[in-house]
């Protein structure tokens, strides 16, 4: 099984070859090629790779498929005895991203 742990804004994912992912907003339209060098972990076929803390020769590929945006997040304050309460809403800008192939 091969798979990697790659670092996308911030957020550490792992992904596999031939799947789909949600993360969050990339600047690049649908259809793009783009590859992520912020590769922290690899594995294939048994064979593990651990940077310190990025590895240099091993990127991933992906291919942008839409921008879409997230659930919707509730946010509700309340200040205890001064009758206030603001009720606000917000939704994630995020990029489904399709894995091509984890490259050497």
């Amino acid at each position: 099984m091969t798979y990697a742990v790659i670092d996308v804004g911030g957020n550490q994912i792992i992904v596999e070859p031939g799947k789909f992912y949600d993360v969050n907003y990339v600047l690049a339209n649908p259809g793009d090629i783009i590859s992520f060098k912020r590769v922290l972990f690899c594995s294939k076929s048994g064979v593990y790779h651990i940077g310190t803390p990025c590895l240099d020769k091993i990127f991933v590929k992906a291919i942008v498929l839409k921008h879409l945006r997230g659930k919707k997040v509730k946010i509700f304050k309340v200040k205890p005895k001064k009758n206030n309460r603001t009720k606000k809403g917000h939704r994630q800008q995020l990029t489904r991203i399709f894995i091509q192939n984890i490259l050497d």
